[in-house]
């Protein structure tokens, strides 16, 4: 039976499906968020491939083999196990990391990629914006040049596309789908990093980055330079997804691994942690669906090969959504707000009463008192009672991931992606619905909602059966705020009531 689905499926190949027929691919960052969503994807819509390559390095003391088990233990890799899990048998891989010569490759594991390999997909790189420029630049630039020598090795490559961002041109008002030059080269950086120690280098990264924000869009576009400067000698191609979020439909709505932008914001303002940011609500969000990046990036490699004729230019793809799918930070704050009501975390600091603004001075005396001040009160508890202390450590790290998302909600942002919007158009009808890139019929507010649910289950593990539990806590924890509140104002009335002789004028009148 199996053998005559495996057939079946074959002789209705799409165009696409067809391409990806026979093909060897491999991946660099497979264990990331994006690399794990395009591995399923290629393994569950492309059954026709041959073999996906992917190198993983050891980490915490487990093996590249027993991370790739727990990865498959993963839900997003579910319905292929359920529907077709002989394609987990087409996934070889190797020890390997990008930040070594030949990506830790040697002998016969480094002859088979490069004789086998068709289309490369390099999505390895460190997403730390707040790293220094050391990890950045050996990371997301070394290993991009680390990829390309061993890309020019391989005999049989259709496709290298490299995954960039769509934030690495910030100086530009607008953005096209293009290479902009910048005055620094990109190997004068890399043999900058390899002998500047990190001190030195971290004293001078200020004036490399501007007018960078941070070390991953800055390093981000050195290497599309890099890239670009491969054009005459290997079939390259970028691809510029803007801020990445959980799943629209695959291969599970809301799924998200991690707590980078907005779901970082939206889980951090659910458990009462975050309760002041920096944004303008007027301006529109840059996002883009996992999937529907990922659907974007495996078409690219059809795209190109069907090509008649090479272009003068490095294709460039701006993957972001259309103009009128964008919604203001506002509308996500307050809708998110709404459904974190609805639906709440377990357990949280305090009750969600956070908000968003562009005045500096109220959004400090918010940080000050309803975030620093609880976590250093918290923290003197757990010393008194012998426990490890922790909030004022938490509350670091989220000072200085919201000073560097603010930099992406305080701004406008113009992306033209008209090379993105062809892609569509290229694909048949079966191949558009396979590999879906049109999000204009998506429910926005089912989709957030989706994205909420998502970081709940499947970053802080909380399953929708506790959700009756969460919301007693949250009953509590709206009582106790309005408790706390009521106090503090009750006593800044009598202080100032006693301060300026109003409680002693209301004395003597009573006793008159």
């Amino acid at each position: 039976m199996v053998c005559l689905t495996i057939f079946l499926t074959m002789a209705e190949l799409t165009p696409v499906q067809d391409f990806y027929k026979d093909k060897t691919v491999f991946i660099t960052g497979a264990s990331g968020f994006m690399g794990k969503v395009l591995l399923e994807k290629l393994l569950y819509s492309c059954v026709a491939l041959k073999e996906i390559i992917i190198i993983i390095r050891p980490k915490r003391g487990k093996t590249p083999e027993t991370r790739l088990d727990e990865m498959f233990k993963l839900p997003i890799f579910q319905r292929i196990k359920e529907e077709r899990p002989h394609v987990l048998k087409k996934v070889t891989i190797y020890q390997g990391d990008v930040t070594f010569e030949s990506l830790g490759l040697s002998g016969e594991n480094l002859k088979y990629i490069v004789d086998k390999t068709n289309i490369v997909f390099h999505l390895a790189a460190t997403l730390k914006l707040e790293g220094n420029l050391k990890d950045a630049i050996d990371m997301n630039l070394s290993g991009t040049r680390r990829t390309l020598n061993l890309a020019k090795e391989m005999k049989n490559l259709e496709a290298f596309v490299h995954v960039s961002t769509a934030f690495c041109n910030c100086d530009q008002e607008v953005m096209y789908e293009k290479i902009y030059d910048f005055p620094h080269r990109p190997e004068d950086l890399m043999r900058l990093a390899e002998w500047m120690d990190v001190k030195t280098l971290d004293a001078i990264t200020p004036d490399l980055l501007k007018p960078h924000p941070n070390t991953y869009t800055y390093s981000k576009r050195l290497a599309e330079l890099l890239v670009r400067d491969h054009y005459d000698r290997l079939p390259v191609i970028i691809a510029r997804p803007s801020i990445v979020t959980p799943a629209f439909q695959e291969p599970l709505p809301g799924w998200v691994d991690n707590m980078n932008g907005p779901t970082g914001v939206l889980i951090g303002a659910g458990k009462g942690v975050i309760r002041s940011m920096l944004c303008n609500g007027e301006l529109k969000s840059e996002i883009i669906p996992v999937d529907t990046a990922v659907n974007a990036m495996a078409l690219l490699p059809f795209y190109f090969n069907k090509i008649e004729e090479k272009p003068a230019q490095m294709p460039v793809f701006n993957i972001t959504i259309p103009e009128a799918k964008k919604r203001t930070w506002q509308w996500i704050m307050d809708k998110g707000k709404a459904f974190g009501m609805e639906y709440p975390f377990e357990i949280g600091l305090w009750y969600p009463d956070g908000n968003i603004t562009t005045n500096k001075f109220y959004h400090w005396i918010c940080v000050i008192l309803f975030m620093w001040l609880p976590a250093a009160l918290i923290d003197c508890l757990l010393f008194v009672f012998g426990q490890r202390r922790f909030m004022i450590r938490v509350q670091k790290r989220i000072a200085i991931g919201l000073e560097v998302l603010q930099f992406f909600t305080t701004r406008a942002w113009d992306f033209k992606s008209n090379n993105f919007r062809e892609l569509e158009k290229s694909l048949d009808p079966e191949d558009r619905k396979i590999f879906r890139i049109n999000i204009d019929d998506v429910d926005d507010e089912q989709y957030l909602l989706s994205g909420i649910l998502g970081g709940r289950q499947y970053v802080m593990k909380e399953p929708l059966c506790t959700l009756p539990r969460a919301r007693t806590q949250l009953k509590f924890m709206f009582a106790l705020d309005r408790l706390c509140k009521t106090l503090i104002f009750a006593w800044f009335l009598y202080w100032l009531s006693l301060k300026s002789g109003i409680l002693s004028f209301l004395k003597d009148i009573l006793e008159y």
